[in-house]
């Protein structure tokens, strides 16, 4: 018998082309999952020195050993060359069936692999970019590099990564991704092609910034994240007043390498020069980096953070009082901290409108400006015509914003537009895939409508980019109450950690389940250790704790104990009333108060005030939660008929996060309605998620 007779008949053919297909496959395996784990390049490429060392070894197994289907054993030696003339052998063994059902397994994953690879879209770890193929005029800009000998520079190297990518974002032929998603990759990542799939691009801008003095250094190119081609490079060393030719320039640059195609107002926007005070410009990049930690929630401590950003901001201002884009990012910031109550004083929205409109006094038609003056109406007024109105402006310069197409998304569902803001908010993933805020307040957009499958998916995304989400958590976990698992709720919750919870919402939450199972004493324990106010980022209010803790009391009976913490509660509630900013959640929660206390027409007046305050046709999120607690203070009061007309008011609206069929069946705020002919033919007409309707 020949030498590669012997092969074939030790079955060595298969098995190195079945270690070879399986290799192959593990092979596009790691370099395609533990990128998305931060594992090494160097672990990646021990593993493929393995893969390939074990080849020989794989063969010359193969040569000593065969499987039979008694087990290994070693191969049986020929007896001679002609096994025909040998009459009295057993009859040679056919080739192992196992080995060629393996074979034509690997080589047909292998072959679906490489289609996928070849003509499929790339994958994405999260966000709307999961099946998205990265298209050719598309681009990320990593983080740039801070090469400054003083670290404290690291906010102008963030500047100027995010000043590019602004005047990029403002070329409607061009994709370009948020700062949002790429700033938690690193400034030269070692598998560009990864980076690309995750973002959905098809091209990295890399950069580093070294400022000395008044001079800097920057280097910047243009990366192929397919291929890790060069498609253009440029050093520049300039001095500091001369930052802004360079954004320009590379803007041009980038642009003309990608043939995006330039509108005369685009060029126009690229080549223009914010300031020339170069004082004034380095002031406004330390505040927007403070502004940013707000955004992101990485501010150690918000108040602080957000007066040294509005410092920073006035500075810059009367170093140049002709700086447009600082006046707008004031407003903008003014307003954030209004919405988000770390500046609870009345006149902060009159500041931010009149940054906004000196903005745009200054420079008629800036989108910023624009973009700042729709967020004074959104979360200052609440008048979200007029918000959309700005934000459209500033949507047709800044068509690949991803915070333009967010915010208006979000006026969209305020407004309580059939879409829910969900088309919008789908377009800003798409530029800002790695955010995880955007996957979640897409979660909150479908549990309004009661779609809680779609709501539990975005979920899940969200937290596949930022697990440690606890915010995302509690909604999720809100929301699997709502669809009536409240077993699965309570899981989660419990997993959820003491110490990342300073706002109490995981507390808050844990209370309401407690509660709707009817369990007051582990109500009370979950919110023992809470802090005296507690925070509902669904409900964008905080209640006391002395609230809760009355609610409980009172439920066991406990009715001296109860009194005694309403009316702690009245006492932290009352200051509120004096300033518009929490006057109506504090109405809000007085009339439960009131409630327990046995005040019934001061109950009644505080709850249907803070309702008719901000209606749901005005807010149907806000405007929801006010309503539903109208609607217990009625039924706890005894006005039956007026609870229930305004739980049908609810149970039709899409106030999904605030009531649902299945929470109306076992919470016991309703027990005093539960044997009402009206309340029991609401309770026919809306069955439970997993109740059939007959």
């Amino acid at each position: 018998m020949s030498f590669f007779s012997e092969l074939q008949r030790r079955h060595v053919y298969k098995v190195g082309a079945a270690y070879a297909v399986a290799g192959w496959l593990l092979v596009q395996a790691v370099t395609q999952v533990l990128p998305l784990f931060d594992i090494s390049a160097l672990v990646q490429r021990i593993i493929v020195l393995v893969v390939i060392a074990g080849f020989p070894v794989a063969l010359v197994l193969a040569w000593i050993f065969d499987l039979t289907p008694t087990g290994i054993v070693r191969t049986a030696e020929p007896s001679g060359d002609d096994e025909a003339a040998v009459p009295d052998r057993p009859p040679q063994r056919r080739p192992a069936r196992w080995l060629n059902l393996l074979l034509a397994a690997l080589l047909l994953a292998g072959l679906l692999l490489f289609v996928a690879q070849r003509f499929g879209a790339p994958v994405s770890s999260g966000g709307a970019g999961e099946a998205a193929a990265a298209i050719g005029k598309s681009i990320a800009v990593l983080p740039f590099e801070n090469l400054s000998a003083d670290q404290d520079n690291a906010y102008f190297a963030i500047g100027m990564q995010d000043e590019i990518l602004t005047r990029l974002a403002g070329i409607g032929d061009l994709k370009v991704i948020s700062r949002t998603s790429t700033e938690q990759y690193a400034s030269h990542p070692p598998n560009l092609r990864i980076v690309g799939q995750q973002l959905g691009v098809a091209t990295v801008l890399e950069g580093s910034v070294r400022r000395a003095g008044g001079k800097v250094r920057i280097n910047l190119q243009l990366i192929d994240a397919q291929t890790d081609s060069h498609l253009w490079a440029q050093n520049y060393d300039r001095d500091l007043a001369d930052v802004f030719a360079v954004q320009s320039d590379v803007a041009q640059q980038v642009a003309e390498a990608l043939k995006a195609r330039l509108l005369p107002a685009e060029s126009a926007r690229l080549a223009s020069v914010p300031t020339d005070n170069v004082e004034a410009h380095d002031l406004y990049l330390k505040a927007r980096y403070l502004f940013q930690t707000l955004q992101t929630g990485s501010a150690r401590d918000p108040a602080t953070s957000g007066r040294e950003a509005v410092a920073l901001y006035r500075a810059a201002i009367a170093a140049d009082p002709g700086f447009a884009v600082a006046h707008a990012q004031l407003s903008f910031l003014q307003s954030f901290l209004h919405w988000y109550s770390i500046d609870t004083r009345p006149t902060v929205v009159d500041e931010a409108q009149r940054n906004a409109e000196r903005a745009l006094a200054l420079r008629p038609g800036l989108p910023e400006a624009h973009l700042a003056m729709g967020y004074v109406h959104y979360w200052g007024h609440r008048d979200y015509t007029a918000a959309l109105r700005e934000l459209g402006i500033a949507r047709a310069d800044m068509p690949n914003n991803a915070e333009v197409l967010s915010a208006i998304g979000y006026v969209l569902r305020r407004q309580g537009d059939a879409s829910f803001g969900i088309p919008e908010l789908k377009q800003a993933e798409s530029l800002d895939p790695q955010n995880s805020l955007l996957s979640k307040e897409i979660a909150d957009s479908y549990a309004m409508p009661r779609r809680y499958d779609e709501a539990e998916v975005a979920f899940l995304r969200s937290l596949a980019i930022f697990p440690g989400d606890t915010e995302a958590q509690v909604q999720r976990a809100t929301v699997m109450i709502m669809r009536g698992d409240t077993a699965a709720a309570e899981r989660l919750l419990a997993g959820l950690p003491a110490d990342l919870d300073p706002e109490g919402s995981v507390s808050r939450l844990r209370f309401r389940l407690q509660m709707l199972l009817r369990r007051p004493d582990a109500a009370l324990a979950a919110i023992a250790s809470a802090p005296d106010w507690l925070m509902s980022r669904f409900e964008h209010s905080a209640v006391p704790a002395a609230l809760l803790r009355g609610q409980a009391l009172a439920f066991k009976g406990e009715a001296d104990a109860a009194r005694a913490a309403f009316l702690v509660a009245e006492k932290v509630l009352q200051p509120q009333l004096a300033n518009p900013v929490t006057a109506l959640d504090a109405r809000s929660h007085l009339g439960l108060v009131y409630a327990g206390l046995g005040r019934k027409q001061a109950a009644l007046s505080s709850a249907r005030a803070a309702s008719d305050g901000l209606p749901m046709s005005r807010d149907p999120m806000v405007g929801a939660y006010n309503l539903e607690r109208t609607a217990r203070v009625e039924a706890q009061v005894g006005e039956s008929e007026a609870a229930i007309g305004h739980l049908v008011e609810l149970l039709q609206a899409p106030a999904g996060t605030v009531i649902s069929a299945a929470v109306l069946r076992i919470d016991p705020a309703w027990d005093t309605l539960r044997q009402l002919p009206h309340f029991q033919q609401l309770l026919a007409d809306h069955p439970s998620p997993t109740q059939a309707r007959p």
